[in-house]
Order: structure tokens, then sequence, then C-alpha cells
């Protein structure tokens, strides 16, 4: 694997950090190189939300970067905040259920993919477990770190809960692995339609 930068953004109190914080855990427990930078809005609640996520098998250069291999929006004012952040290189990854100005999709990704995640949150799982969809999406379109090095780092994070509601850890793999399954089959229709 070489460089791959990952901007996740979303509303505060939708859970973008604590994907970031899994996914560097997993990352580092697979003896990977990782930096994670978190961006707030200017309030916690209500703003917009950023991880700035690197994942490597050699040596991080610069903690920032301009330019992002995957950009994933979890809200329409996510969408118009990360387009800037896209170029000919890009997937850009965002949410079918929010309603936002399809002019705010960035005019230069190489794909720019719709994912249900909340839908299918509210609908299949639990509202809670969304963040947790878009988790295994990110895996389903990067292979940055591995579905059971995911699992381990989201066990770690979560396992204070897991204790009191055991039932909590199963919804959570489930969640994990529809994001994953999603994540995957969008990018393989992408694949059929183009090729």
């Amino acid at each position: 694997m070489s460089l791959i930068r990952i901007a996740l953004a979303g509303e505060g109190g939708q859970g973008v950090q604590a994907v970031a914080e899994i996914l560097t855990e997993a990352a580092y427990n697979e003896n990977q190189q990782t930096i994670y930078i978190p961006n707030f809005g200017l309030e916690q609640r209500g703003g917009v939300s950023i991880a700035f996520i690197q994942f490597s098998d050699q040596r991080i250069g610069a903690p920032k970067f301009n330019k992002a291999d995957v950009v994933i929006a979890l809200s329409g004012r996510a969408v118009a905040r990360t387009a800037g952040y896209s170029d000919e290189n890009t997937l850009f990854v965002y949410d079918s259920g929010f309603d936002f100005d399809k002019e705010d999709l960035p005019k230069e990704a190489k794909k720019i993919i719709a994912i249900p995640a909340v839908e299918t949150a509210n609908r299949v799982l639990h509202p809670k477990v969304f963040n947790i969809i878009i988790m295994g999406a990110v895996i389903g379109l990067t292979n940055v770190v591995s579905f059971e090095a995911a699992k381990e780092a989201l066990e770690h994070k979560l396992a204070y809960k897991f204790e009191t509601n055991p039932d909590l850890r199963e919804l959570n793999y489930k969640a994990m692995e529809i994001g994953k399954q999603m994540a995957e089959k969008s990018l393989q229709e992408e694949v059929d339609n183009n090729g």
C-alpha cells in the first residue's frame, strides 16, 4: 500500500472522530504508519467536524494534505465543506439520505458515489450505528485496514458499552459488515456501468 489520504466529514455528534480513531488504531495494530488530525467546527455539536487520516506502509512526510484520495461527506453541509479536497484522483462519497444542492458536489472528482448509510441504519439496524456503517464503507472502498483489525479496534473502543449491553457488539459488527458490502457493491456497479 502506498499513501492513502482520507477526509471524513459530518455534523458534530455524528461520530466522525470516533470512526477516525478506530481506523487509526486498527492501522497502528497492523504496523502501518498512520496520522489522524481532527478538525472541529466552532461548536462541537452542530458544526461540521472533519477527520483527516493518512495511512501508509512508509513514513508519512506531512501531517496535513490539500487533496484526498477519498472524501466521505456525511451531511449536506459536509459536502460543501469538503468538495475542495477533491481532484481528478479523488473518490468522493456522500450519504444519499441528506438534502443538499447537487451543485456543491466536486466537479473534478474521479468518481462520485452515493450510499444510503443513514437510511440503512434507521431501517435495518439502529440510528446510533450509522457511523459504524460508514466505517465499514471506508474499509470496503479502500482496504486501508483489514476487517479483523477494525473489529478489534472497535472492540477496544467500545468495550465498556459491550460489557453493559452484549447485543451492541453484534449490532456494531453487523453495521460494519453492511457498510463494507454497500461500498463494494457501489464500486462494482461503477465498474459495470463504465465497463
